[in-house]
């Protein structure tokens, strides 16, 4: 059977079904799922990126650099691991996902509120408890994303946690060349980005990320699309590097900066 397009107003009602359910498929499929956990595990960088605010700690807050130290081995205090995944054996993945998100942005925003003096100094233990729930909050997104995206493609979960860690691994960097394009140079407002900005991306994809029926056929497909999201990692990686290597020659002007952060969002949702 043959259908035929159909003109005027009756035709454009007639497609916008097609295209409504077209798109309805593309969002509750696992490839979609798979891409909003690469865009989060992009976010989750924050503990990485201690080194960067650390000096404004240090200095708001009269620290010594002793007590810097204890804060950075909060920082990598992961235990929360083992409680996310945990949580995971019993609760919705949203929750999981949803947990991390509030912890990250608890644990930062207390530490950007210290900084710019908007609440009483804290006590050194409450900064570290601060630093410990925002940094290991991590681990939230990262068993979400990682159970869900290996359930729903089990044939393949080799190549999916290698694409998961890498876009981890270049979160540090992702975060920091957005935060050159929004705040300049004020460091303290880094705090701030990666207090809100991982928990906004969880939260928009807190009921994407979800274990579907796995479809056990196709496996020579399947790769071959999660070699194409390695490719685009790869392009994102050497830009990255590049833009890095050629700061320290160069010293950018904040519209550079944003064409930078520009390149790197195109990069990012590439995979749509």
């Amino acid at each position: 059977m043959v259908v035929r397009a159909g003109t005027g107003s009756g035709g454009h009602r007639g497609g916008l079904p097609i295209i409504k359910s077209l798109a309805t498929q593309i969002i509750t499929g696992p490839w979609f799922m798979f891409f909003a956990s690469l865009l989060i595990s992009s976010t989750t960088g924050a503990a990485q990126m201690f080194g960067l605010y650390s000096g404004d700690i240090k200095n708001a807050l009269g620290y010594n650099q002793t007590t810097i130290n204890l804060l950075s081995f909060f920082k990598d205090l992961s235990t929360t691991g083992i409680l996310a995944g945990l949580i995971a054996e019993v609760t919705p993945m949203w929750f999981v996902l949803f947990d991390g998100a509030v912890l990250n942005f608890f644990g930062f925003f207390m530490i950007w509120l210290a900084l710019t003096k908007r609440i009483p100094p804290p006590s050194v233990w409450q900064m570290c408890l601060y630093i410990c729930i925002g940094s290991n909050a991590r681990a939230f997104p990262d068993t979400g994303c990682s159970v869900t995206s290996v359930k729903n493609f089990p044939q393949s979960r080799g190549v999916i946690l290698g694409i998961l860690k890498a876009y981890y691994g270049l979160s540090a960097a992702i975060i920091t060349h957005l935060y050159q394009a929004l705040y300049g140079d004020d460091s303290k407002e880094l705090i701030l980005l990666i207090g809100w900005l991982p928990a906004i991306v969880t939260l928009i994809f807190v009921r994407t990320v979800r274990i579907m029926k796995a479809n056990r056929q196709g496996q020579a497909k399947d790769l071959k699309m999660f070699y194409k999201f390695f490719y685009v990692s790869l392009c994102l990686a050497a830009f990255l590097m590049i833009i890095i290597v050629v700061e320290k020659k160069v010293t950018f002007t904040q519209g550079e900066y944003d064409g930078a952060a520009a390149v790197v969002l195109i990069l990012l949702f590439w995979p749509l």
